[in-house]
């Protein structure tokens, strides 16, 4: 495969995955300290392939993100601030306080909240698509991303069957992380692939190392340019590895020692690094000068965040936000 990534692109690329895991860092530590509610799970090991579904989403396309996709929300349009909000609970972000930190999305503008029934999420994206084509509007793609648990629930077949029939300009990314939950893959499926379950529905197939940066963005874009060229779904499968818990509440001491040192196991932002200091021939200075304003800017968001508070529960109005004065109008997001 050819990994020619242009200079800026993959900087850019970094600097998201860089944000990502300097924010999942102080969201953990936020709820070591009782400041989060419900649970906390981190994309750590997962931002290369993350990032890359993101960066190759344009403006009107749809995108259904994993768990661990901070990264890629953030190249799709998120704003740290709405991150944030949600996480802490604040009214003004995207869900208005109403669900939990990662069932977060803006419908209106192709940014789907998580389901965390990942298989469902397929068949949500399917139908954005189909309604898209139903409008003439024949340009836009959709990416549906789960983990390989999610590949053996029935609605990942009856949504795969249904976008191939359809031929929809779908991306179904699987992270492999290697466990659903703590069931190891071995417990979940026979086939030697996971890509060979996609390829009895006449699906296209894309296999990658998801600890390289530079191989999960010449995938996806290979992958997102087929599927925007009307050649149907495409199946994209990232052999990478959790680095963490499944949250922040595990200490995921079932992952095995051997695939933490196996190729799987090394970190995608280490790799990337040494990729802008060793190919790109940044300077070691820029990068670590990243960092720190990265790590402020995140800083003075939870600050701000922190003084805006919670909903009054006396006050604030619980309606459902489908409701007339509650949805957002077409257009009002930055995404």
């Amino acid at each position: 495969m050819n990994h020619q990534i242009d200079r800026k692109r993959f900087e850019r690329a970094y600097r998201y995955m860089l944000t990502a895991r300097i924010l999942d860092e102080r969201l953990a530590q936020l709820y070591r300290g009782g400041n989060v509610y419900g649970g906390v799970f981190l994309g750590k090991g997962q931002e290369a392939l993350s990032v890359s579904v993101g960066i190759s989403l344009d403006k009107g396309d749809v995108f259904a993100p994993l768990i661990r996709d901070g990264a890629g929300r953030l190249a799709f349009g998120e704003t740290i601030l709405d991150a944030l909000r949600n996480c802490l609970g604040s009214p003004l972000g995207p869900m208005r306080a109403r669900d939990g930190n990662v069932h977060r999305g803006k419908p209106r503008e192709g940014y789907i909240p998580m389901i965390s029934h990942l298989g469902a999420n397929i068949s949500v994206v399917n139908g954005a698509l189909m309604a898209k084509r139903m409008k003439g509007e024949t340009k836009q793609i959709g990416a549906a991303c789960i983990g390989d648990g999610a590949t053996s629930t029935g609605a990942f077949h009856e949504a795969l069957n249904q976008a191939a029939i359809e031929k929809l300009p779908l991306l179904l990314v699987i992270a492999n992380n290697q466990y659903a939950y703590s069931t190891p893959t071995s417990a979940q499926f026979a086939c030697k692939e996971l890509s060979l379950k996609a390829q009895g529905y006449g699906v296209g197939t894309h296999d990658v190392d998801g600890t390289d940066l530079k191989a999960c963005m010449t995938t996806l874009e290979k992958a997102a340019a087929l599927a925007r060229a009307g050649e149907g779904p495409q199946l994209i499968v990232a052999e990478l590895l959790r680095l963490c818990g499944h949250g922040e509440h595990d200490d995921a001491q079932y992952i095995s020692p051997k695939i933490k040192a196996s190729k799987v196991g090394r970190d995608c932002m280490n790799e990337a690094r040494n990729t802008l200091l060793k190919e790109y021939q940044y300077p070691e200075k820029d990068l670590d000068q990243w960092t720190t304003e990265t790590t402020d800017e995140i800083n003075q968001a939870i600050r701000q965040v922190q003084q805006e508070g919670g909903p009054d529960p006396f006050t604030h109005n619980w309606k459902a936000l489908a409701t007339r004065e509650l949805c957002e109008p077409l257009g009002s997001s930055t995404l």
